[in-house]
């Protein structure tokens, strides 16, 4: 097959890939110097809208509404976007080798690609539990979710089993979501988990308190400290029965697993430095190998604020680093210089009426503040990290946008405390004088 030749090609068509566009688009690019090659068969989307809108009964997101950058308040790009800019769509392309020395990038059908800079964003992959050889993981109507096909089939599936029972292996991100989500259309919902408590990387136990018992309350069932070891499937292959390790049995018509990621860098292993699981690059985003850079969820890169190197899976992250790399490419084009990427951790989640934000470090004592009872009809809570004296990071739920940015200033300029009882008087109130 005839080879192409681009300027610029970023591999990987997620949130990335789409804000990337954009940079390039802003900076100025012509015709024909830009392409984005996507194993997806859609243009870029916010993800986030996949484990939200997408399965709500009301108000439901559909493509083209949710392609990017409509989720930090930008224009739509829509395919017709990419086509007036002249940046090229390779969609429902799988690459399956990368030779960084010599520029090139093969599909599976045997097409290769050259360039002069690549951007790596190729995202996460979720972990499946026949990675780990978990009997009868591969029956029907077990999902996951990482790309809107899943969704898709997730959607049929709610439609098939109305009123059915839903299981939900994993408590992160897509377990809370997903509950909430299929509790609201009418499905019997059970979570299960491992850990003490639910979303453990990041809540304290406190905070889980609150979240447990306003699912519980919802009439979503939680079973903590197991894990699901098998599956049973019916004679037309659909899954049946949960099995989970502390011997109980649980009757499921659908599963969803969200037992987390894996950044996607198989391509590269060899050709280019690797740390903490991520490729690793520099406050620009370049990494060991000349005009490759590497964004989003596959990056480790420097943590200015903790002086530090880590690597972030969340949706801002992957559009502020892509934009990131654009801006520091054209610069180094033209000769100039950029400031160094200096990111505040920030996650965010939203589920039946709430909503919360997270910004900046989990780490050190913790204080818990405000009205965090399940049964409020307002909940309105929050909490601090404090190391060294300082507040590292700051949690709220029922924030509003005033005070969600107020927590962001304290995460960003770790003021000083002296007492934790008297952070935990002061609430909020210490965060909005700040």
């Amino acid at each position: 097959m005839a080879g192409k030749t681009f300027k610029y090609l970023i591999l990987g068509g997620g949130v990335a890939a789409g804000y990337a566009a954009r940079e390039f688009a802003k900076q100025g690019i012509k015709h024909g110097e830009l392409a984005i090659i996507s194993k997806e068969l859609v243009a870029p989307y916010e993800r986030p809208a996949l484990s939200k809108a997408y399965l709500f009964l009301v108000g439901t997101a559909r493509l083209p509404g949710f392609h990017v950058c409509v989720g930090s308040g930008g224009e739509r790009l829509l395919p017709e976007w990419y086509k007036e800019k002249g940046i090229e769509l390779i969609l429902g392309t799988e690459i399956v080798k990368a030779d960084l020395a010599a520029k090139t990038l093969v599909s599976a059908a045997g097409q290769t690609f050259e360039y002069h800079n690549l951007i790596i964003a190729t995202g996460s992959t979720v972990i499946r539990l026949s990675d780990f050889g978990v009997q009868g993981a591969n029956a029907k109507n077990i999902f996951y979710l990482r790309e809107i096909d899943d969704a898709d089939k997730l959607v049929e599936a709610i439609k098939a089993k109305k009123n059915g029972k839903a299981v939900i292996v994993g408590g992160g991100y897509i377990g809370l979501e997903l509950s909430a989500a299929l509790k609201i259309n009418d499905l019997d919902v059970t979570m299960v988990y491992p850990e003490p408590w639910c979303m453990p990387r990041l809540f304290t136990a406190g905070i889980a308190e609150f979240y447990e018992g306003y699912y519980a309350n919802k009439g979503i069932k939680i079973i903590k400290g197991t894990v699901a070891v098998g599956f049973t499937a019916d004679s037309s292959g659909e899954v049946k029965e949960v099995q989970l390790k502390d011997g109980r049995v649980l009757e499921a018509d659908i599963v969803v697993v969200g037992v987390g990621g894996r950044p996607l860098t198989t391509l590269f292993k060899g050709s280019v430095e690797e740390e903490k699981g991520g490729i690793k690059t520099d406050s620009y985003f370049k990494t060991s190998v000349p005009d490759v850079y590497a964004v989003g969820d596959v990056a480790t890169f420097p943590m200015k604020l903790y002086n530090e190197i880590r690597r972030v899976e969340h949706v801002d992250h992957a559009r502020k680093s892509a934009e990131q790399a654009v801006k520091a490419i054209k610069a180094k084009e033209e000769g100039k210089q950029i400031d160094e990427y200096d990111y505040l951790p920030f996650f965010y989640s939203r589920a039946f009426d709430l909503s919360w934000q997270f910004y900046g470090d989990n780490v050190g004592d913790t204080v818990l503040f405000g009205d965090n009872s399940p049964t409020s009809p307002k909940p309105k809570f929050g909490s601090f990290w404090v190391k060294d004296g300082q507040v590292v990071g700051a949690f709220l739920e029922g924030g509003s946008p005033d005070e969600n940015q107020a927590i962001a200033k304290v995460a960003r300029l770790k003021p000083s405390v002296n007492s934790l009882d008297v952070l935990t008087k002061e609430g909020l109130s210490f965060a909005l004088k700040i």
